[in-house]
C-alpha cells in the first residue's frame, strides 16, 4: 500500500504541476516554484554537462508553443527528508522528446521551492521510431 505523508503530498504535486507547466509552456509556474538560485543541469549523451540559471530556463519555457494534447509524464519517486530538503525522479514528453528528470526541492521561509534540476535524454517511446 502507498502511504503518502501530507509533505509528500505537497511534493508530488509540485511535481504534477512542474510537468504540466512544461507541456502547457506556462512559465510563470516556474516563476514562483523555482528559487533565485535555481540551476539546471543537462547531462549529454558524452557526458559533458551544461547548465542554466532561472533566467535562462524561463526564456528556454516561453520561447516554445505550448504541446498540444494531454501531458505525458510519469514520477517514479518521491523522497523527502526531514522538513527541509525533498526530490523526485520523474520522466516528462518534450516532444518529439522524453527526458529524465532529477528535481531537488528546498524549503525556505516555509514554502517549497524547485533548488536543482538534473536532467538526460532518455530512449524510448518519444525518441524511438
Amino acid at each position: 500500500m502507498d502511504v503518502r505523508t501530507p509533505t509528500q503530498e505537497t511534493i508530488r504535486s509540485l511535481a504534477v504541476a512542474y510537468c504540466e507547466a512544461i507541456h502547457f509552456s506556462t512559465a510563470d509556474v516556474f516563476v514562483d516554484m523555482c528559487h533565485d538560485k535555481f540551476l539546471m543541469t543537462a547531462v549529454t549523451p558524452t557526458g559533458e554537462a551544461q547548465f542554466w540559471d532561472k533566467a535562462a530556463y524561463l526564456e528556454r519555457v516561453r520561447g516554445r508553443d505550448a504541446f498540444p494534447g494531454a501531458p505525458s509524464y510519469e514520477i517514479f519517486s518521491v523522497n523527502v527528508s526531514g522538513d527541509e530538503i525533498a526530490r523526485v525522479h520523474l520522466w516528462v514528453d518534450v516532444p518529439p522528446m522524453r527526458y529524465e528528470d532529477h528535481l531537488g526541492f528546498i524549503r525556505v521561509d516555509g514554502t517549497w521551492k524547485l533548488m536543482t534540476k538534473v536532467f538526460r535524454t532518455m530512449t524510448g517511446p518519444m525518441t524511438e521510431g
